[in-house]
């Protein structure tokens, strides 16, 4: 499966693609995915790198690298959703990897996601891929029923990392994975 950088004329696959994602689900984004408005400006901002992976032309998952500014500059945030009847196939870790790429390409040093405790196939994915928790914040996700969640922050050395695979000589595989 591809993966590529979205374009305008992709807008209304990945509100489609959004709309498939459960409501319980979207309550933990921290962007209103449904608005066209906030959709179309990540298309057109050039702020941060997004991918989407489609089948037969309906997109199945996003991923968005989203850099911090300031005296965090050197730190992205990763952002991903994969289409629920494409999960635990594989997509979610391809996306992942394609963020480790873009973060590298980006120039950032180290990557963060936040993951609802509760999911724990998430944390290990991320784990798998050198993720590490690094903190836990108590009640600091509301659903949508108004019950507190737990979340976890994991963070990846993205420059470690990276320094490491050189010398194995993985870059080159994973740049040509990448695209």
């Amino acid at each position: 499966m591809d993966i590529r950088t979205p374009t305008p004329d992709d807008l209304d696959a990945l509100l489609d693609f959004f709309e498939r994602v459960p409501e319980s689900e979207r309550t933990f984004f921290k962007e209103h995915v449904l608005d066209r408005a906030t959709v179309e400006g990540w298309l057109t901002s050039g702020r941060g790198r997004r991918g989407l992976a489609f089948d037969d032309g309906r997109v199945v998952g996003y991923v968005a690298v989203v850099p911090h500014s300031g005296w965090s500059d050197h730190v992205g945030e990763v952002r991903l959703v994969v289409d629920p009847e494409w999960r635990r196939q594989g997509l979610g870790r391809m996306l992942a990897r394609w963020a480790l790429l873009q973060a590298v390409q980006a120039g950032l040093t180290k990557l963060t996601v936040e993951v609802v405790v509760e999911q724990e196939r998430a944390i290990a994915m991320f784990g798998g891929l050198g993720f590490v928790a690094e903190a836990l914040l108590r009640d600091h996700v509301r659903d949508q029923d108004g019950e507190l969640r737990d979340l976890v922050l994991l963070s990846h050395s993205v420059a470690d990392s990276w320094s490491a695979m050189e010398t194995a000589g993985i870059d080159d595989a994973l740049r040509a994975e990448g695209g």
